[in-house]
């Protein structure tokens, strides 16, 4: 791997193996180090990794931000760029922060944000309505770190921090199939669920109503999802299943602690 400017690069991953060789190819344009957190991989993600240079710790599941938070401590750099193992820099975003680098500009802002574009299976890059969302993934530790939410994996810039936007995209193949797509859904909505009920957070009823409607139209319209034709028609009915889901497990959940303080009384 060749050091081309101080970032650690730091993934984290578990049964990867068919999408870690991607990311970390991606970032050696521009990667001092590419760390790997492993949580347990029961396929060849380690190998794959270490065959490619980087250094791979083993770390169990504590939840995604926490996981992030420890990845960061492996990091030699405080400068850190970090991507999922489902995620790649694109050319022209590794062109980008090399020239950002070598012109010092890079290191004027402490936190830089990408814009992270759906790819889908049958795809070979975002396409040019791709749906993406805007996250800090380039940044200073020192200056702030990913919160330590076991769902919400998101870094935290202090107050009144300068926050800069990196013009090139990141690639995200977020689902291998649509079976890949449901086991996903049904496990991170029971994680969005239990997140809910350690914060307090009780739901509307009327909302188990609109939700599915108004998450369908959401993806579909907002989301540019149409644009995909019958395949638009998929992946928009997913998503707002899962929105679906995770209230169905919320307001189970209450139901179930209703049921229990009932039988404790009697």
């Amino acid at each position: 791997m060749t050091a081309a400017t101080p970032i650690s690069v730091f993934i984290i991953a578990h049964n990867e193996e068919d999408r870690i060789g991607r990311a970390i190819r991606s970032v050696e344009s521009f990667a001092d180090e590419v760390i790997v957190v492993d949580s347990g991989s029961t396929d060849e993600t380690v190998r794959v990794a270490e065959s490619l240079g980087a250094r791979v710790l083993v770390n169990p599941w504590p939840g995604y931000g926490a996981q992030k938070r420890f990845a960061e401590d492996q990091c030699s750099n405080d400068w850190l760029f970090n991507l999922d193992a489902d995620e790649a820099a694109t050319d022209s975003l590794g062109r980008e922060i090399q020239a950002l680098s070598a012109s010092g500009a890079l290191f004027k802002t402490p936190f830089w944000r990408v814009r992270i574009k759906d790819v889908f299976a049958h795809e070979a890059g975002p396409a040019p309505f791709a749906y993406g969302y805007n996250q800090i993934r380039l940044y200073d530790r020192t200056k702030g770190r990913f919160s330590a939410s076991p769902v919400h994996d998101t870094v935290r810039p202090p107050e009144g921090a300068h926050v800069a936007q990196l013009k090139a995209a990141m690639a995200h193949r977020s689902i291998r199939s649509v079976a890949f797509h449901v086991e996903k859904m049904n496990r991170y909505s029971t994680m969005q669920a239990d997140d809910m009920a350690a914060r307090g957070r009780r739901i509307a009823r009327w909302r188990l109503v609109t939700e599915f409607p108004f998450a369908f139209l959401k993806a579909y319209l907002l989301r540019r999802y149409a644009l995909y034709g019958w395949w638009g028609l998929v992946i928009s009915t997913n998503f707002a299943y899962t929105r679906f889901l995770r209230l169905a497990k919320a307001y189970e959940a209450e139901l179930l602690a209703k049921s229990d303080t009932q039988d404790t009384s009697k």
